[in-house]
């Protein structure tokens, strides 16, 4: 099922936009559903070749759920700021956010799996490590918890991303009043 953007003045469709957007956020928000209810949790991720990968213990809610129903949402956002006017109904926030949709699938090559979490040391700590992730790691790695680590996958079957670029006439700043 696909749904268009309401508000087409704030549809973007610049793909590279959207995928800076993408590589650069560093949380994402994986929205599910159990059941009945929604369930969204917050994630570290990295955006490689058109999919999206993140990794957590191999046991918990989110796995269950996941196994259960594999479709998502990712949602990505980023907030530039509020834009004010003496209209306070015409207050407003300039913003960017792309939302993923498909489903989520376990990544079980170790190769793939051990370039994905390369991918996130990466875009989190960049050049802190002075070798590349070894894959045995990624194989034999286990939590405090005794969990394994998994890593998933999400390659969109659909994208959608909304603008609202910063007026900067407008930009809010402390001490600003009518």
């Amino acid at each position: 099922m696909s749904y268009e953007i309401r508000n087409q003045k704030l549809a973007c469709t610049d793909q590279a936009l959207i995928e800076q957007l993408i590589s650069n956020t560093r949380t994402g928000y994986l929205g599910l559903t159990d059941g009945d209810q929604p369930y969204v949790v917050p994630l570290n991720y990295t955006w490689m070749n058109g999919s999206l990968y993140f990794h957590g213990a191999a046991a918990g809610r989110k796995i269950e759920i996941i196994r259960e129903n594999p479709h998502c949402c990712f949602t990505i956002a980023e907030d530039y700021g509020t834009m004010v006017s003496p209209i306070p109904a015409k207050t407003d926030t300039a913003y960017m956010s792309v939302m993923l949709f498909g489903q989520l699938q376990a990544v079980t090559d170790i190769t793939e799996a051990t370039a994905a979490m390369q991918g996130m040391l990466d875009k989190y700590v960049p050049g802190y490590y002075d070798k590349k992730l070894a894959q045995t790691h990624v194989e034999k790695y286990q939590s405090s918890l005794g969990s394994y680590t998994m890593v998933f996958k999400l390659t969109p079957a659909e994208v959608t991303a909304k603008e609202n670029k910063m007026v900067e006439e407008a930009r809010f700043y402390p001490g600003r009043r009518v």
